[in-house]
């Protein structure tokens, strides 16, 4: 009885800290990885119901203190998640020169089901992706002021998995 007792507390600690089904997470809260663990896309509350932009994510890289400020804007005809990554953008005034300067990847999210069928990045409010895609993130990274000494160096894929949920 003892090591059944055992048992059944191992299996409820090894459930408890893996994570979550992408389903039963809100996009504003998912976590992704890319396949090599190096990138972690980590999606926040936009935190305004007024605000211009759907979604808000920080792409972070590991073994560094980098940190990608990312914004999804619902653009175009028909309507499509349309996102943008940066790297210490100036606040304030800024000119369109400054902004392409500090823009390290930009165009349309794409997720992908548990079915593998290829849609595209929802509010922050509905049920997260099983992944999400960028097309052409790796390459924008490697010509972009977060890439160097000190900054990203290891390649990253265009696709992340989920990872989790965060409280």
């Amino acid at each position: 009885m003892k090591r059944w007792n055992a048992l059944l507390a191992s299996l409820a600690t090894i459930l408890a800290a893996a994570p979550a089904l992408a389903d039963e997470c809100v996009q504003a809260h998912a976590i992704y990885a890319d396949p090599a663990g190096t990138y972690e896309l980590r999606f926040e509350p936009v935190g305004s119901e007024s605000a211009v932009t759907s979604n808000h994510f920080k792409v972070t890289v590991g073994k560094t203190r980098l940190s990608l400020d990312g914004v999804v804007m619902q653009s175009g005809e028909p309507l499509r998640a349309n996102g943008i990554v940066m790297h210490d953008c100036p606040t304030g005034d800024v000119t369109g020169a400054e902004l392409e300067a500090c823009t390290v990847w930009q165009g349309a999210i794409y997720i992908v089901d548990r079915a593998g069928h290829i849609g595209v990045l929802q509010a922050e409010d509905a049920p997260a992706a099983e992944q999400i895609l960028l097309p052409g993130f790796g390459p924008s990274l490697r010509t972009s002021s977060a890439w160097g000494e000190g900054k990203a160096n290891a390649d990253s894929s265009d696709v992340f998995a989920f990872k989790g949920c965060a409280a």
